[in-house]
């Protein structure tokens, strides 16, 4: 019996789905057994690279992506790896408004009804004032930020999950600015939270932009 200890992020697993689908639509059009080796290894290289470390099973594991001939077998695959994901620490309403000290009425999701198997960062809209939340855990704690997202009713690439998705303009104040000297940061990204959970691979840029939104 496999050890399922979880080691596999949700923007890890978006990796691998990603190689899973790229080594799909090659199956599909390319006859050439050289050519089909250089992807297999190309997408298992990739989902590996994912990683900053990983054991001689958990390689093992990666590597049955190659393996895989069928959209149904690949799909099989992607979830037999469900066991070993770590999903996003469960947020309890008290901890959600200790993050937000300043919204008086916060009002939350279903916190308990979350996929948190696949999520990277928990994201909400109220939509009575168009603020969107952020919570994301770094370093066994949990950030947020909030502020203001307009619709842009157009497409672009997200600056979190850099997918081409309808994109709204999310802008912060930030920390320690006055009415009278008033600075804000803001970014392109996703309208819907889903998606963009479903659609990150890395994410440096979400924490880069957290990191300078808390300044």
């Amino acid at each position: 019996m496999q050890n399922q200890t979880p080691f596999i992020h949700n923007h890890q697993l978006n990796v691998i789905k990603k190689q899973a689908n790229f080594l799909l639509k090659t199956l599909r059009s390319v006859a050439d057994r050289k050519v089909l080796a250089t992807v297999r290894d190309t997408a298992v290289g990739k989902a590996m690279d994912a990683f900053e470390e990983l054991t001689a099973e958990q390689k093992k594991l990666l590597e049955r992506l190659a393996d895989q001939e069928e959209a149904q077998h690949v799909q099989d695959y992607l979830d037999s790896l469900e066991p070993y994901l770590v999903p996003f620490p469960e947020v309890t309403a008290k901890q959600a408004q200790k993050l937000f000290p300043k919204v008086k009425k916060l009002k939350l999701p279903d916190l308990e009804r979350l996929d948190y198997a696949h999520t990277t960062y928990l994201r909400w809209v109220d939509h009575a004032t168009n603020r969107l939340f952020i919570v994301y855990e770094n370093q066994d704690q949990f950030v947020g930020i909030e502020g203001r997202i307009t619709p842009t009713n157009k497409k672009g690439f997200c600056m979190f999950c850099n997918r081409h998705q309808e994109l709204g303009f999310f802008n912060v104040k930030l920390k320690g600015s006055s009415p009278e000297n008033l600075s804000s940061i803001g970014q392109y990204i996703c309208m819907d939270d889903e998606a963009c959970n479903h659609s990150i691979t890395d994410t440096a840029p979400l924490e880069k932009f957290l990191s300078s939104a808390g300044k």
